[in-house]
């Protein structure tokens, strides 16, 4: 009980400032439906008590202190009263990742099967089916960079846009993967959400790597490389260093993406601080069924006018 005492507070207390009006108010009207008030100057006060009528029968409830009540409860159920902690409904929510796909002709090599580019769609696929309710975005790159689509819970219009996406109509050729992932944190950032970066590719170029250096993100890089299991992944492993991220192998059956997703549900409690998965529980709610009480009393008859 008194650790409930000591954790009491108003999350908005500004809304206290409404019952000074409120006591403004309820004075003034008391005052002006005070026949005794207004015949005191005029009448003397022994004679006055018994010209009156009524007084000694005046009802100690009236509308004027049953509103100043109901205006205190109101002004403290908004005030927001609270002394515990819940956890939040977004707690367990999956974090954000913009996923960074190149689209260039080397991507359309059949190695792994059928193409390059269609196993990193599979992979795709894959990865938002068990990453269901998490927000996406998606870039294309080859030469130049570009957003596709912002961050969206509509993960099913990412797989069809990834579908479309084809070297023919990147705008040039080339490896533009700096620019990609910094677009990618610049989206992240615009979204106020703690996220990830997933980068999938099947090579970066060896002059991209001083670019990528050069980068400072302030989200968690993670790379899936697009290459067969017997091809070397020297040149994606220092790319992937060189952004301060983690190159993952492709792999024939779902591991590899198994491996990104802890990965990228990951990436995000790093940056929690302590208690964010919970907020403090309003309790002024339970003040609004004797709110709807008194208000039934303005519907009796004559009651305004009492």
């Amino acid at each position: 009980m008194s650790e409930a005492l000591a954790a009491f507070h108003f999350e908005r207390p500004l809304w206290l400032l409404l019952l000074g009006p409120a006591a403004g108010f309820w004075f003034l009207t008391r005052r002006l439906l005070d026949a005794g008030a207004r015949w005191q100057g005029v009448i003397d006060p022994e004679l006055l008590r018994h010209l009156l009528l009524g007084q000694a029968g005046h009802a100690r409830v009236d509308p004027s202190g049953l509103l100043m009540f109901a205006w205190l409860l109101a002004s403290i159920a908004v005030a927001g009263p609270a002394w515990q902690r819940e956890p939040s409904p977004f707690a367990d929510a999956k974090p954000p990742v913009v996923i960074v796909l190149k689209v260039s002709p080397s991507m359309t090599t059949p190695d792994l099967a059928p193409t390059r580019l269609d196993r990193a769609r599979q992979k795709l696929s894959d990865l938002l089916a068990i990453r269901e309710g998490a927000s996406v975005g998606l870039i294309a790159y080859s030469g130049s960079a570009h957003l596709v689509l912002p961050l969206t819970p509509d993960t099913s219009v990412i797989g069809h846009l990834a579908q479309a996406l084809a070297p023919e109509i990147m705008p040039k050729e080339g490896d533009d993967l700096a620019e990609a992932v910094a677009i990618a944190d610049r989206a992240l950032a615009a979204s106020g959400q703690v996220g990830s970066i997933l980068v999938m590719t099947d090579r970066v170029a060896a002059e991209e790597l001083g670019r990528l250096e050069a980068i400072k993100l302030a989200h968690p890089v993670t790379m899936l490389s697009l290459l067969p299991p017997d091809q070397p992944l020297e040149t994606l492993d220092e790319a992937a260093r060189a952004i301060g991220g983690r190159l993952i192998a492709t792999t024939v059956d779902q591991s590899d993406i198994d491996a990104i997703a802890r990965r990228l549900d990951r990436a995000a409690r790093t940056e929690e601080v302590a208690g964010e998965g919970q907020h403090w529980h309003e309790a002024g709610y339970w003040l609004t069924p004797i709110l709807a009480l008194l208000t039934l009393l303005w519907f009796r008859r004559g009651w305004v006018l009492a």
